[in-house]
């Protein structure tokens, strides 16, 4: 019956084509806003590692001065070099990974191209194995190489490009920042959205732009190349790059991968237990507790889906609404004229479960028809949303989840709306409309 009704749902979309192509059109367009602001929303916070998300964490520890401090005052959810040493040096998790950004000149050695500047990243050695970094070429560099401070580096695949065409790099050398770096290591297509190993000051924003070089984090140090974003200090410091890292300015962050999603309780009673000896050196002494979080809980500690794309999201939601409730007011009309078809089935035997199985089936074809028509307007809205910026061009586009949901949205609008309509219609009495005819 199934196959019959849906038969029937089709040939019926041709009864009164203009209504048809207006429940169409109504449904589409609610659909279509919908999924566009929820896309966005949707790669905002996506999980951008999902196989090991929780054993990715974070640290986070307040080192701002006891005076002064008020539990509701804004804190920085950076870190100072201090605890990133003492972290890097712990032994604490199975790899452990530093990170800041860095923007230094690179002067390619090839004739035809000008010196320019090249954002990147300042990381030690668990990095790339740390976030599943891909490389085309090379690997990244040893953890002897780290601690020897050696000048290597890892290019970007657009850089290696750009600077050394198709040729393999592994080996050669780039100037960068005034000192010939050898190149170890050529990253593949990796372009994690949002970027979430460096979400506070990343090159170009959280959702765009890319890290063309990576350096170790130790040689870093030592060329004392300064971070390419926030510093916040709280206190008086020395001046120059030595007094940086001699202060509780915090300008780094760090991660640790677990083994297991249960070593987080173990990785937490460290940083308490490191919290207690610190306040012993004079240094932590705000009663607030250290914290973990893992890839999703950081990236919603850092506000990364804003409050404004939520409400955007809601809104359309609403819109949604309003056209189911228009498409039901339009199915109510188309409905109500086969009265008379519906007592001729009663009267021939068809219960009302039939009768509510063929109108719920013909809703879902305007609904299925709806979210076709629908998804060639959500890539409309995308495109057009990508227009506004280099942000929205890495977000507007619809993943797998987005279609299928497309067509749920859509089949389940065109259901609801025709929940009021069928049940009209299941309300007829076949003998007072054979007596009515």
């Amino acid at each position: 019956m199934f196959k019959y009704y849906l038969y029937l749902g089709l040939r019926n979309l041709r009864r009164n084509p203009l209504l048809t192509l207006l429940m169409v059109i109504t449904l589409a367009t609610g659909v279509a806003a919908s999924v566009s602001t929820l896309t966005i929303v949707h790669m905002m916070g996506n999980n951008p590692i999902p196989h090991k998300s929780n054993k990715l964490l974070v640290p986070w520890l307040d080192v701002g001065p006891l005076e002064g401090f008020q539990p509701s005052d804004p804190v920085d959810k950076q870190l100072s070099y201090k605890d990133v040493i003492n972290f890097l040096h712990s032994q604490q998790s199975v790899k452990r990974a530093a990170v800041y950004g860095i923007s230094l000149p690179i002067e390619p050695e090839r004739a035809d191209l000008h010196a320019e500047k090249g954002d990147g990243l300042a990381v030690s050695s668990d990095y790339f194995s740390m976030f599943d970094v891909p490389f085309s070429q090379g690997s990244g560099w040893t953890a002897n190489e780290e601690n020897a401070g050696a000048k290597v580096m890892v290019l970007s695949l657009a850089y290696s490009q750009k600077f050394f065409g198709n040729t393999n790099p592994v080996g050669k050398n780039l100037r960068v920042g005034g000192n010939q770096y050898r190149i170890v290591g050529v990253l593949g297509a990796w372009s994690p959205t949002p970027r979430y190993t460096h979400l506070i000051n990343g090159n170009g924003g959280v959702f765009q732009g890319a890290d063309g070089i990576y350096i170790p984090f130790t040689t870093s140090i030592e060329q004392h190349i300064r971070e390419s974003g926030s510093l916040w200090c709280t206190g008086d410091r020395k001046a120059g790059f030595q007094g940086i890292l001699e202060s509780d300015c915090t300008w780094l962050q760090f991660w640790f991968e677990v083994d297991s999603v249960g070593d987080r309780s173990k990785l937490q009673e460290f940083l308490n237990a490191y919290q207690s000896e610190q306040r012993k050196l004079g240094r932590l002494q705000r009663p607030v507790q250290p914290r973990l979080y893992n890839v999703t809980e950081w990236m919603e500690f850092l506000a990364v889906v804003k409050t404004d794309s939520k409400l955007s999201a809601w809104l359309a939601l609403g819109f949604l609404l309003l056209c189911i409730v228009n498409t039901a007011g339009l199915l109510l009309a188309k409905f109500s004229t086969r009265a008379a078809e519906v007592g001729v089935r009663r009267s021939l035997g068809a219960d009302r479960a039939e009768i509510l199985k063929q109108f719920l089936i013909e809703t879902g074809v305007i609904g299925f028809i709806g979210g076709i028509v629908g998804l060639l307007l959500s890539f409309f809205g995308l495109w057009l949303i990508s227009l506004q910026s280099d942000a929205m061009t890495v977000l507007a586009h619809l993943d797998i989840p987005m279609l299928i949901l497309t067509f749920v949205m859509a089949i389940g609008a065109s259901l609801i709306a025709g929940l009021l309509p069928t049940w009209r219609v299941y309300q007829v009495m076949p003998a007072i409309q054979l007596k009515s005819q």
